[in-house]
């Protein structure tokens, strides 16, 4: 394997990892419940999410 290969498996990686924590198969409303929770966490900065974000 080349350093490029390396380097572009890295950036696909790194690209999907804020849906590690969806599991496979589920639609498209859980994935974006699970990105707007992801997303209160990370506005509020205590890591619970505040349920209160608009977007």
């Amino acid at each position: 394997m080349s350093d490029t290969d390396l380097v572009e498996e890295t950036e696909e990686r790194d690209a999907a990892d804020h849906l590690d924590d969806v599991s496979d198969g589920c639609g498209c409303a859980e994935i974006w419940e699970h990105l707007s929770e992801r997303r209160a966490r990370d506005e509020d900065g205590t890591g619970t999410g505040t349920g209160t974000e608009t977007g």
